[in-house]
């Protein structure tokens, strides 16, 4: 059993990359990646502590994108990266662009707050992020401490989603510029959830796949806890077409993603081994 989709408190996970290391181990896990948000800190952090006796750990991230041109809806699609060299100059530029655009959204999420009469500051969101990336998930465990919520959920449903009175955009790199500098780095790139980008719409989803197929695409998310059975085997079936890899991973946030466990997702997820083996042999 596999888990390619992991996010730490170097993003917006609960857990450190060190108690992931620890999680994946008892899990009973093979191999894993950790795919923090538009960054590789706790990557470089995994290499740094794994042991010969560790799971294997595949190098990851998950690099926030617009739509390509012409496609556009607004809001993100995310492309995953994986087994590139952590020490790619270009890679590791971009990423620093993305972190800072993250640093420079939040004040202006906690301004509009403010503005709603609720009483919240970047200091209390900073100190539940340590040294990680601060992001709206903090924010959201703050509303939901400070009474201004019942729940994590129903923050990003009443402030924080797209369209809410909190809401703040951020900067993205175009798809095809992700792609090309996960290749550039030696990685592979795989186009995260595809089931959650229009799930009352399969044609829509295969069309973006077929389109960023094009511009080099490597692979699809097809295992993934929030999948239908039939989304799953219409993935399945796209990726034969394609020739595209096939991965999966439970997308662990920890606390901020309750009933997710690493590894089985929900309970029920199991993505197999020689998936890996296929994605390695690609690199």
């Amino acid at each position: 059993m596999i888990d390619l989709h992991i996010h730490s408190t170097a993003s917006d996970g609960s857990c450190t990359p060190a108690e992931i290391l620890e999680l994946v181990s008892k899990a009973g896990i093979t191999a894993f990646s950790l795919t923090d948000h538009d960054t590789i800190d706790g990557a470089k952090e995994i290499l740094a502590r794994k042991t010969p006796n560790s799971p294997e750990f595949l190098t990851g991230v998950e690099i926030s994108c617009n739509w390509p041109e012409g496609r556009d809806r607004g809001d993100s699609l995310h492309i995953l990266g994986y087994g590139f060299d952590v020490h790619n100059r270009n890679l590791n530029n971009t990423l620093e662009k993305l972190k800072k655009a993250r640093y420079e959204r939040n004040p202006q999420i906690i301004q509009k707050l403010n503005d709603l009469g609720y009483d919240i500051s970047m200091d209390e969101v900073e100190k539940l992020s340590s040294d990680g990336q601060t992001g709206r998930p903090h924010v959201a465990r703050v509303m939901v401490e400070k009474g201004i919520v019942d729940s994590f959920g129903l923050a990003f449903d009443k402030f924080l989603a797209r369209g809410c009175p909190a809401y703040v955009d951020k900067y993205r790199i175009r798809c095809e510029e992700a792609v090309s500098l996960i290749h550039e780095a030696g990685g592979i790139a795989v186009l995260a959830h595809p089931g959650l980008i229009g799930p009352e719409n399969e044609q829509l989803a295969e069309k973006l796949i077929k389109d960023l197929a094009l511009t080099g695409l490597d692979g699809v998310e097809v295992y993934y806890p929030e999948h239908s059975e039939k989304q799953t085997e219409n993935l399945e079936g796209i990726a034969e077409r394609l020739d595209l890899l096939a991965t999966g991973g439970t997308d662990f946030h920890g606390s901020f993603k309750k009933g997710i466990r690493i590894g089985t997702g929900y309970g029920t997820l199991n993505v197999r081994d020689f998936l890996l083996d296929r994605l390695k042999c690609r690199l």
